[in-house]
């Protein structure tokens, strides 16, 4: 009989833990790398898009790749259609970028709409179109990621006091210059 309730305990303690799993965040880069940073996005938001398209490649390949920076993206969703649309990028909870980039890739195709359901088909059409095989409404309907996702948001306002996104965190700091590449190579490189 005590065998059997050490079991039951072993059991219900297995299930307990997995049931405290955290959400995986969203990384690129080496944990060892000497720097780190932190995006705080919105899906929603033409200038993240902008910054996925435009200085995030070059980041990957002149830092990223070569080991000097790693970089987590967090969320920051300024609308229900980005808070969506995060659950989306964050469903498999495996901490892959791929959903991410695919989805500022492609904002033009998903970011329009006069209502919260317009654009939920669209980003349902867009993944319907994609190669990634998500469950769309379990992905939204997922509570423990939307958690997650809201926790970025508020930990983002307090700790570094994020009103707008992009906003970078460059090794604990808060990066104030205008967001081009130029200005966050110069930036970076100092930190080298």
């Amino acid at each position: 009989m005590r065998k059997i309730i050490y079991i039951l305990f072993f059991v219900i303690g297995l299930c307990s833990i997995n049931l405290k799993a955290e959400i995986i965040p969203i990384t690129e880069g080496q944990h060892s790398s000497k720097i780190k940073m932190i995006v705080y996005e919105s899906l929603t938001c033409g200038h993240c898009a902008d910054f996925h398209k435009n200085v995030y490649p070059l980041l990957k390949n002149n830092f990223i790749d070569k080991g000097l920076l790693e970089i987590e993206f967090r969320n920051f969703p300024l609308d229900m259609a980005a808070l969506n649309a995060a659950k989306i990028a964050h469903c498999n909870n495996d901490g892959n970028s791929d959903v991410l980039h695919y989805l500022f890739e492609n904002h033009n195709k998903w970011v329009k709409g006069s209502t919260i359901e317009d654009l939920n088909n669209n980003l349902k059409k867009l993944l319907k179109d994609s190669s990634f095989s998500l469950n769309f409404e379990e992905c939204l309907n997922n509570k423990k990621t939307e958690d997650h996702i809201l926790e970025d948001r508020i930990e983002g306002a307090k700790t570094f006091k994020v009103e707008a996104t992009p906003t970078l965190i460059i090794s604990g700091k808060k990066f104030e210059k205008a967001l081009t590449y130029k200005n966050l190579k110069k930036y970076l490189e100092k930190l080298i």
